[in-house]
């Protein structure tokens, strides 16, 4: 499958989207629907491959194509007190999700009652009756149930007892690569600075949402004021990056980004502060997303701020010409 194929942009005109949460009952818009099931951490090139399944296998059948998730990410539920670098929360996934192509999401809250699910009731309790599915499509290596006892060959034996389709689908890997794409390694790719390869991982420009908050306004004595927000478990490497951002009346702006803990300054914990090309206004408590094109370079301590502002100049420069250039799809617009 190559960087080409439907599964790797999103459609020119995204179809309605059905969000159905935690204990909501499955609305009748998809109702009988065929689902992708995973974690989908960063619904990246792999997981399109599942979303391309899905949507060929309901259409076959006439039937609305989901994805099925659960949160917490059962990994933060297991361990609470290991931080994990999630490549895309919940609101995230749904944003992905949403220019799919597909006419629903299925959030579930994995819970005690959850993780203490055997497989047969994952499938004839959850699958089947109270979500009522009519298929599923899932990856290779996906488990589930008490114990991750579920394989995908169970699942396939429960699913053809209760009467439900099943598709398993085979490991992806991008165009000459011999490693199956997969979400550690998009964050490895992330920590190294790697935007090119996390993003070719990924299938689209990675991205992140936050609230702006208030900082030293040390940006504005500098001539770059910034938006401030702090990422949290965040382990991409700190270093300047060319930037896009939606703000919360869509518009999308340009930006030149450092992440990280402001060596010449302060050594203070890591915080991402975006500057937006030719913008003015007020942005603090809103919340926006932003998206990472290219890695610029590292951190770096200057000899005061005279030699920080010239630097900065050139950094700019370097944002908006690789901006002008990239061509890796958006999900922000």
């Amino acid at each position: 499958m190559s960087p080409g194929d439907e599964s790797a942009a999103p459609p020119a005109q995204p179809r309605p989207f059905t969000i159905c949460r935690e204990d909501e009952p499955v609305p009748p818009a998809i109702a009988g629907a065929v689902a992708a099931i995973g974690n989908f951490d960063g619904v990246h090139f792999g997981h399109r491959a599942l979303i391309a399944a899905v949507r060929e296998t309901a259409a076959a059948s006439g039937r609305p194509a989901v994805a099925l998730t659960f949160e917490p990410h059962p990994r933060a539920y297991f361990a609470p007190d290991q931080p994990m670098f999630r490549l895309t929360d919940a609101a995230a996934k749904e944003t992905v999700f949403a220019r799919l192509g597909l006419d629903g999401l299925i959030v579930r809250r994995f819970d005690a009652a959850l993780a203490g699910t055997g497989a047969e009731d994952f499938v004839t309790r959850l699958l089947k009756r109270d979500l009522g599915l009519s298929g599923v499509v899932i990856g290779h290596d996906f488990h589930f149930g008490r114990g991750r006892e579920g394989t995908p060959a169970v699942l396939a034996r429960l699913c053809a007892a209760a009467g439900l389709t099943c598709r398993i689908i085979p490991p992806v890997a991008l165009d000459g690569a011999t490693e199956a794409v997969s979400s550690s390694a998009i964050r490895a790719a992330l920590g190294a600075g790697d935007m090119a390869r996390a993003n070719a991982l990924l299938g689209y420009r990675w991205f992140v949402s936050g609230v702006v908050r208030h900082g030293e306004k040390r940006g504005r004595t500098l001539g770059y004021p910034t938006a401030n927000v702090a990422l949290e478990a965040c382990s991409l490497a700190h270093g300047i990056y060319a930037v896009r951002v939606r703000l919360p009346d869509g518009s999308l702006r340009d930006g030149v980004a450092s992440y990280g803990r402001r060596p010449t300054f302060d050594d203070g914990a890591p915080l991402l502060e975006v500057n937006l090309f030719d913008f003015s206004g007020d942005l603090y408590g809103q919340a926006i997303q932003v998206e990472f094109l290219a890695y610029i370079r590292g951190e770096e301590r200057f000899d005061g701020a005279d030699a920080l502002i010239a630097r900065m100049h050139v950094d700019a420069a370097q944002a908006r010409a690789l901006i002008a250039a990239d061509t890796v799809a958006s999900m922000l617009g």
